[in-house]
């Protein structure tokens, strides 16, 4: 079904990102990303307090592939 868009404006696009306007039949970025934080990194809100006497972050990952995208094309 066809759409009538007004103005749009657009700042920015992050790297595999995806702006459509209109009719669209399948949309798929393909990024993949590993994060490792530390306990209390992803923490929000007002008033927070986070104690961490003794926190380590284990950053050994003895596989090779986590996800694959590759049959995601």
């Amino acid at each position: 079904m066809p759409a009538i868009v007004g103005v749009a404006q657009v700042i920015s696009v992050g790297g595999s990102s995806i702006f459509n306007i209109g009719d669209v039949y399948k949309m798929m970025p393909i990024s993949n990303a590993k994060t490792f934080s530390g306990s209390g990194s992803f923490n929000t809100g007002d008033g927070l307090r986070v104690t961490n006497y003794r926190s380590s972050t284990n950053t050994y990952d003895n596989d090779g592939l986590d996800q694959p995208i590759a049959a995601n094309a």
